[in-house]
């Protein structure tokens, strides 16, 4: 069995908050089960900075239980049972990006995303990296590199993306002209 393989199990088996549309936990379910039934549950996107302002752009690995080798401009995942969105933010960032150390991701806002595939409560938060030296998680990315505004746009049209990394993206394009 590879890492990869490994890491896919024991995420399927991570157990999350089941919430409802008030973002209340109502229960607790296995992810896999989660993914399978489509349960709502928490989850947390970080747009990571180098500090000359460019974003953190990834292709996600092709063994990912959800969206994989799709690019996303967010680092993050799900919230665990019981976990605050605070500590799932920092953790997720710093396990993704191979960075120990990050300040604390600064919250943005709040977004339910709904679809027929995907129920999710998320928090989207932005930290900027001390530097652009990132050791990026092998078993949760694929290929990397850091790319600014205008270039993450002209690329929204051409890659394909996480379907809520997107809308999270396009609600943080909104957030900003206001």
């Amino acid at each position: 069995m590879t890492e990869e393989t490994a890491h896919s199990i024991l995420s399927a088996d991570e157990i999350l908050d089941i919430v409802d549309e008030n973002d209340s936990v109502t229960g607790q379910a296995r992810r896999a089960e989660v993914y399978a039934k489509n349960l709502r549950h928490r989850c947390v996107f970080v747009m990571a900075r180098d500090p000359r302002g460019r974003i953190f752009v990834h292709r996600r690995t092709a063994d990912k239980l959800l969206f994989p080798s799709l690019y996303d401009m967010f680092v993050g995942g799900v919230v665990g049972a019981g976990e605050s969105y605070e500590t799932a933010a920092l953790r997720e960032a710093e396990e993704e990006l191979g960075v120990s150390g990050l300040p604390a991701p600064r919250e943005l806002f709040a977004l339910l995303y709904e679809t027929e595939d995907i129920k999710e409560w998320a928090r989207v938060y932005e930290v900027t990296l001390p530097s652009d030296q990132v050791a990026p998680q092998p078993e949760e990315v694929a290929w990397w590199t850091f790319l600014d505004d205008a270039e993450l746009g002209r690329r929204l049209a051409v890659w394909p993306w996480v379907p809520d990394g997107l809308a999270a993206y396009t609600h943080l394009t909104e957030y900003r002209e206001v």
